[in-house]
């Protein structure tokens, strides 16, 4: 499937994406947790960050968890990517957002959130045009932004 305006191209490297259509609207095979879903313009943001992190960065697939369920007081989250280490820690949060949205402090915000119970190293915020990767210093409570995503 082109590209169309609800799914535009994207600042990352293009990805090979099985799409179809079976109903009203168009599905994307997540090859990661090997099933259909509906291709929304986040999705089409995560998938190609999932193929980026993969084939630029060589990270192994079995290491990346999306929508990973995070508990917060009593609040229920999910991440949207998680990479873990071999040794099974997390390492990296992803929090993706459609092309057509911002990336603000709100944004930068909602992924630190999900950090406070994870406690990765590595933070990244996209929209598939534009990505953020800082590093945190958890010690210090302060991050430095980074030229690029590190290889994990």
């Amino acid at each position: 499937m082109a590209a169309t305006n609800k799914y535009p191209p994207l600042n990352l490297p293009p990805a090979e994406l099985r799409i179809r259509r079976t109903g009203p609207r168009p599905e994307v095979w997540d090859t990661l947790r090997r099933k259909w879903l509906v291709l929304t313009p986040e999705e089409w943001v995560r998938q190609h960050f999932i193929r980026f992190l993969t084939a630029t960065r060589g990270i192994d697939p079995y290491r990346i968890v999306q929508e990973q369920p995070l508990r917060l007081d009593s609040f229920a989250l999910r991440a949207d990517i998680v990479v873990y280490s071999r040794q099974a820690e997390p390492q990296l949060i992803v929090e993706c957002k459609a092309a057509g949205v911002e990336i603000t402090q709100e944004v930068f915000d909602q992924v630190a959130r999900y950090n406070i119970s994870l406690g990765v190293p590595y933070l990244v915020v996209t929209n598939g045009l534009r990505h953020y990767c800082c590093v945190v210093d958890r010690a210090s409570h302060s991050f430095r932004f980074l030229d690029e995503i590190p290889n994990l």
